[in-house]
């Protein structure tokens, strides 16, 4: 029981910088990811998308990552969401990342938007870096961090309807666990 509680305080300590988000936040989020190449593109090619701007993530054995977010329906804010991921396996560190998942169509997007919302162990994102770009998937499979958000290249394509990419904004992660990102959410009043 103490090495759990040590465990969470240890994640706690580690999402504290990574929590929040303030509207600025968004606006710049989506423009990374609109001049980072390909992701740009599917801006005008989706039917919506959300955005989140940090993403916290920690592990040490156990882990887990959550952050807030925002939905938009042909472009106009239609509601927030948030990711949970917990992840059993070998896992040490924290990092946070920004995040964008495109609906490629209405179904796509009604799916999402539904209430819950869950990805398998086995999706998958495009993760953008300068100069490079790696597939990493919510299996675990991290790779390290080069660059930054400015001049970065990316490529992705619809699965299933949906096309996420992430982009690193810092911290160092060794992981080979296994987890899935659930997502909620709630229609702007």
């Amino acid at each position: 029981m103490i090495v759990m509680n040590r465990v969470w305080l240890v994640l706690l300590l580690m999402a504290l910088p990574f929590g929040g988000s303030w509207a600025g936040e968004y606006e710049d989020t989506i423009k990374v990811f609109s001049n980072a190449g390909e992701s740009g593109g599917f801006f005008d090619k989706s039917y919506g998308y959300a955005v989140f701007p940090t993403i916290g993530k920690g592990g040490f054995g156990i882990g887990g990552a959550h952050g807030k977010g925002k939905v938009y329906e042909k472009g106009k804010y239609v509601g927030d969401t948030s990711m949970t991921q917990v992840t059993i396996g070998l896992q040490l560190g924290g990092q946070a990342y920004s995040q964008v998942i495109f609906f490629e169509d209405k179904r796509a997007f009604t799916e999402f938007t539904s209430g819950n919302f869950e990805f398998g162990a086995q999706a998958t994102a495009v993760a953008i870096t300068a100069g490079a770009s790696a597939t990493a998937s919510t299996t675990g499979t991290s790779t390290g961090i080069s660059g930054g958000q400015n001049d970065a290249n990316t490529k992705g394509k619809y699965h299933k309807g949906l096309a996420v990419f992430t982009v690193a904004k810092g911290g160092l992660m060794y992981e080979a666990s296994i987890g899935g990102q659930k997502y909620q959410y709630k229609a702007k009043n």
